[in-house]
């Protein structure tokens, strides 16, 4: 506890499930949490309210993603509401997590569906690192959620596989290019999760036990499984570690 005292930390898509619970977990170890939300506010507030609640320090920030200037006006209102805040200007740690999936195979997905799924997925998260640097501190810390599609065939998934692939491939560019400044880059790749988006599928008996099956565990990711190898990363434990995707599936389909 404590580890992060002092540092500012920006996560995206962090109103509900993996980036609520990591929002809530780098806040619990004394970071700063700008909250981000795309276009859920009342959820956001509500994961502001449950790290204030509980001791901790957040901001709400609200920028929609995959859109032009989405890098500009995030920044800009992350920038103006430190500074509402009174901290101090500056970010230590950046978790790109928010994300977009538009589900369908080759003969279903349209050009529409592809080009924002890689806006939202792949284009932003490159453009709000670039800003981001700016403004990151010597030593500080990107953390790229990705996903277990990108190690194994989803064909009914095509445009979000191919979207999440390309930022693995940014983690291992920004990682070469930081080295010096002490800036480590690393990607988490979750599997089946319990959140909002699993939810349909959990509905059932036969479809819980079939998303649990893919685990040697025989259980369902929970948002804090991922959240807690975040802070993990987000730690100065990590210090060592850059450039590496990191499976948090609880050995899916191994």
């Amino acid at each position: 506890m404590g580890d992060l005292k002092g540092k500012t930390a920006l996560v995206t898509g962090s109103s509900r499930g993996i980036g609520r619970a990591i929002a809530q977990r780098l806040a619990q170890d004394g970071a700063l949490v700008a909250v981000h939300y795309g276009s859920n506010d009342t959820a956001a507030k509500e994961t502001a309210e449950s790290i204030t609640g509980a001791g901790g320090q957040a901001v709400v920030i609200g920028a929609e993603l995959g859109i032009p200037g989405d890098a500009e006006a995030l920044f800009a209102a992350f920038d103006a509401e430190l500074a509402a805040y009174g901290a101090e200007p500056g970010l230590d740690i950046l978790v790109n997590n928010a994300a977009l999936n538009f589900p369908g195979r080759i003969d279903q997905v349209t050009p529409e569906e592809f080009d924002r799924t890689l806006a939202v997925n792949t284009k932003a998260p490159l453009f709000i690192a670039q800003h981001g640097l700016r403004r990151m501190r010597d030593g500080g810390r990107i953390i790229n959620v990705s996903s277990a599609v990108t190690s194994t065939a989803h064909p009914s998934q095509i445009a979000y596989s191919i979207a999440k692939g390309g930022l693995d491939t940014l983690t291992l560019a920004l990682a070469k290019e930081l080295g010096d400044r002490g800036i480590t880059v690393n990607t988490l790749a979750p599997g089946w999760v319990e959140t909002d988006v699993t939810a349909v599928r959990r509905s059932t008996p036969e479809g819980r036990a079939a998303l649990a099956a893919y685990s040697v565990f025989n259980r369902i990711g929970k948002p804090a499984d991922i959240a807690d190898a975040a802070a993990f990363l987000a730690s100065d434990d990590s210090r060592w570690i850059t450039g590496q995707r990191i499976d948090v599936t609880g050995g899916s389909l191994l």
